[in-house]
């Protein structure tokens, strides 16, 4: 099926400059195509990739004449295939990953085949970091604690994802309390320009994580994806994606003075949210991009999820190569980095004449113009300025509820709750701050922010300010090189001081995992109704998600979290209103306590330095002593625990042989679910805590698992028994079946029994019957989910007939072996009259050569109804997978088949 690859006639090699060579690389420049010099610098990054994997079969020269001719094609919504140069993978979402390694090695070595041939073909990284419930917050050994309670709830999955570490090749696994991923990835991970066997070519990077593109600040095209695409990825295959348009966005000037670059950050995502950037890319060029920081760009590339975008990209120009020497890198590989992109025209020097690049569409910030600033009380992108806090948030008091309403009566307003907090006399007020957190993602990789908010602790407690004892504070840094360097400083005692230890290093109150606020204060709050505010340094605010009883949720730059927890409250104007008293009894203001940009920069020259990025990532490999005290066997297949709830063997590859089981139609299916429009990955995928009355629950129960014990799907993702019986148990999915019930339960139409989903799927699998499911438009639409795929087919969903798809999750679809159907234009299954309780029969012809991308069949009901669906396999490579059984079914045999 491969060949050749045609563009062998473009690879040049590139010579050191004091002679020899660095290695051979594809050159865009000898194409001698004009089209190339105007593509933005994101597009070029995919079009090497398919110039360098072009072999006529996966990836095809009409696809490289594609992305050449972007300017036209973009427009159109034309699918390119696109092979990452790397893959990542986050602690929960890389462990179903490395399940199915093992699984394939099984497989592969009952088929008589090489086990160890199964290895991950591109690099993959995977680092634990594991979601820091802060349980314990104010106090000098936080992180410790919180490491052992994270060790002892989730030891066994970090002992299989240690048995990784070294059972496969070509994947590094980070252990736990190293950093959190994207900040790892950034100062250790991201290779900007890779070598390998003497081939050099850019980095690109999909991980499983939708923060993922905090890479893109240091020029590296990432993106996050589901768990699916990830795997199919690690395992040489294609990633089907739409060419993106392009957002240009240029910036100009500089930061006023006492500007954080998180005001910068919620400033363009407010821009980009009103612009509307959903599936596009955004680069960022102009002159103002000399005068931000590789960590300011790395904050504004964290948030492409917030305002929508694929990618916040920032071409490497010479701000990423300091960044590179500051991190540790060698200047051998800066050398080279700096020489390929120079040689492929991918490098930016702003000492020279720019070639003006083709933009889908322009956006423009002057810098000075940027306002502190903070985010909320519900959303990301509803931006506040500073000066107008006080005023905006009597607004939310007094608007109806929504996004910027609560609905409080104005005599309800002024209210006081009293309560004792500790024997203490104390009260709350509507807009009182309860938490308050410096959080690890977004802001903790920015030095100026995080020794802003340290110089702001020192000079608050200079004055004799305090924070409120009962205000739950914390700080979370993304990687240790944050520690070292607010030790370095001398500064983090004053943090201490002020409540902000640190208490781990991982996910923490932007996730959700704030833990439980002191019980007086939860009282306080809801006895009296009280819109009570937490102001984190995140990049997530949405409802319910910081903590329960925190209904206003505010983004704030690490240096403001600080403010508003000596402020104690949102409802102040820090202009004009003092936030506390000194201990000299005078007032202290904002102004007082706000470093200006000089202070911050000083402490950073000073502070932050190479020896730190070196000592901190030195240590991974040598682990920590609850990481190395973990006992794994050190056998390349894996030792599956029957008995385990959290990692269980799937059965994926049950009765497989070397033969290919070729397509397959469907006879006599039932409907298992009967679905309108807009079901997404949430109601399908199994997601958060473990319902007492679900079918999951039931599982553990009856394995001996107390209740308090149960965890999150989310940690049992290397479980397929959890999994199945979490598919398709949203509480509030609307099955027509159910005749206008909610909730996760369908219909036996055999019997007419209503029983959970799972129970309905395993009666007709039981009895050998088929299921299908029946779908509006955009099935599958909202995050990609590897277990929305994985879950139904493990349910028996044969096929699932749709009048539209979500793009990525119809390509997870086939990729576990689930026929994706269309009814045609204008129709559905309401115009056809079907109810779901009538048996399907899908006419798919028996020959792999008869069937063809996107070809139409014939569907009949056991009612007589007869009518015509598009099989939705878009590419020959999805019908080589469908003819399998399924992706990994599909690398399995073509492994043995090859003679790697």
């Amino acid at each position: 099926m491969a060949s050749t690859n045609p563009f062998n006639s473009i690879l040049k090699t590139l010579e050191k400059p004091d002679g020899g060579e660095f290695g051979k690389y594809y050159s865009l420049p000898a194409l001698n195509d004009p089209r190339i010099d105007k593509l933005p610098y994101s597009i070029k990054i995919l079009l090497e990739s398919a110039i360098r994997n072009c072999d006529e079969f996966q990836v095809k020269s009409k696809d490289v004449e594609k992305i050449i001719d972007w300017e036209n094609t973009s427009p159109k919504q034309v699918e390119i295939p696109f092979k990452p140069a790397r893959v990542l993978l986050q602690d929960f979402t890389g462990v179903p990953a490395v399940v199915d390694l093992a699984c394939m090695r099984d497989a592969m070595n009952k088929l008589g085949g090489n086990s160890n041939k199964i290895n991950p073909l591109v690099p993959v990284d995977l680092v634990i970091d594991h979601s820091v419930q802060v349980d314990v917050a104010r106090s000098e050994n936080a992180v410790q604690a919180n490491m052992e309670l994270e060790f002892q709830r989730n030891k066994e999955r970090f002992a299989f994802l240690k048995w990784g570490s070294s059972a496969f090749d070509n994947m590094l696994v980070v252990p736990p309390g190293s950093g959190i991923v994207h900040q790892v990835n950034l100062e250790y991970l991201g290779r900007v320009v890779f070598n390998t066997n003497g081939v050099l070519y850019p980095d690109s990077v999909v991980g499983t994580d939708s923060h993922t593109t905090m890479i893109d600040g240091l020029g590296v095209a990432g993106w996050g994806v589901g768990g699916i695409e990830a795997e199919a990825a690690m395992l040489g295959q294609p990633m089907s994606m739409v060419l993106p348009g392009v957002v240009g966005f240029k910036l100009l000037g500089k930061l006023r003075d006492g500007v954080t670059a998180t005001d910068l950050v919620l400033t363009v995502t407010q821009m980009l949210r009103k612009h509307g950037v959903v599936g596009k890319f955004v680069e960022f060029y102009g002159e103002g991009m000399s005068e931000l920081s590789l960590a300011d760009r790395a904050t504004i590339a964290n948030m492409s999820p917030e305002y929508g975008a694929t990618m916040g990209f920032f071409p490497v120009d010479h701000v990423t190569l300091q960044y590179l020497h500051l991190t540790g890198r060698s200047d051998e590989t800066i050398a080279m980095i700096e020489s390929y992109l120079r040689a492929n025209k991918m490098f930016v020097d702003y000492n020279e004449p720019q070639i003006e690049k083709v933009y889908s569409s322009y956006l423009e910030l002057k810098l000075e113009e940027v306002e502190p600033c903070i985010s909320g009380p519900k959303r990301p992108h509803d931006r506040v300025p500073l000066k107008e806090m006080k005023a905006d948030w009597h607004a939310c008091l007094d608007n109806r509820v929504g996004f910027k309403g609560f609905a409080i009566p104005k005599e309800s307003q002024n209210k006081v709750a009293e309560f004792s907090f500790h024997g203490t006399p104390a009260e709350l007020k509507h807009g009182d701050v309860v938490i308050a957190a410096i959080t690890s993602c977004t802001n903790t990789s920015n030095p100026s922010v995080m020794l802003g908010a340290a110089l702001v602790a020192k000079k608050a407690c200079a004055l004799g300010l305090e924070v409120k004892p009962w205000i739950k504070t914390s700080l979370a840094p993304g990687s240790g090189v944050v520690t070292k360097y607010l030790h370095k400083s001398g500064l983090q005692k004053y943090l201490n001081q002020l409540g902000f230890h640190i208490v781990g290093y991982g996910c923490t109150t932007c996730i959700g995992n704030s833990g439980d606020i002191d019980e007086s204060v939860a009282s306080a709050i809801s006895e009296n109704d009280m819109v009570a505010a937490a102001v984190l340094s995140g990049n997530r605010n949405f409802e319910g998600r910081v903590h329960p009883l925190t209904r206003a949720n505010y983004l704030a730059s690490p240096p403001l979290v600080v403010a508003y927890a000596l402020a104690g409250t949102v409802d102040i104007d820090f202009e004009t209103e003092p936030i506390g008293t000194g201990k000299d009894g005078k007032q202290i203001f904002f102004r007082d306590i706000w470093p200006s940009s000089e202070e911050v920069a000083n402490v950073v020259q000073s502070s932050v330095l190479p020896d730190m990025f070196k000592a901190t990532y030195e240590a991974i490999t040598k682990g920590n002593l609850m990481w190395n005290e973990l006992s794994v066997p050190s056998s390349s297949l894996y030792a599956w625990n029957p008995t385990s709830t959290y990692i269980h063997e799937p059965p994926y590859f049950k009765d497989m042989t070397m033969s290919p089981p070729g397509p397959h139609g469907v006879k006599d299916a039932y409907c298992l679910l009967n679905f309108g429009d807009s079901i997404t990955t949430d109601h399908i995928s199994p997601a958060g805590s473990i319902h007492k009355d679900s079918p999951a629950a039931k599982f553990l129960l009856e394995h001996g698992v107390d209740r308090r014990d149960f965890n999150s799907y989310g940690s049992r993702r290397g479980n397929d028994e959890i999994m199945a019986r979490g598919t398709f148990a949203n509480i509030r999915i609307v099955n027509k079946l159910l005749k206008g019930e909610v909730g996760p339960k369908t219909i036996h139409i055999p019997t007419g029994e209503k029983l959970s989903v799972y129970d309905v799927a395993m009666k007709y699998k039981t009895a050998g019957q088929d299921t299908i499911i029946l779908a509006g438009a955009e099935y599958g639409s909202g995050s990609s989910r590897d277990w929305a795929a994985k879950g139904p087919m493990l349910l028996g969903v044969k096929a699932v007939i749709a009048k539209s798809f979500e793009r990525i999750h119809r390509s997870n679809l086939v990729g576990m072996g689930i026929i994706p159907l269309c009814f045609k234009s204008g129709e559905d299954a309401d115009t056809l009259g079907l109810t779901g309780h009538e048996r399907y029969t899908i006419d798919l012809p028996i020959s792999a050569s008869e069937i063809k991308p996107g070809q139409d069949v014939t569907m009949t009901t056991d009612s007589g109804k007869l009518f015509t669906c598009t099989v939705r396999f878009d590419t020959e490579v999805e019908l080589a997978y469908f003819n399998h059984g399924g992706i990994l079914q599909y690398v399995i045999r073509n492994l043995i088949g090859s003679k790697q």
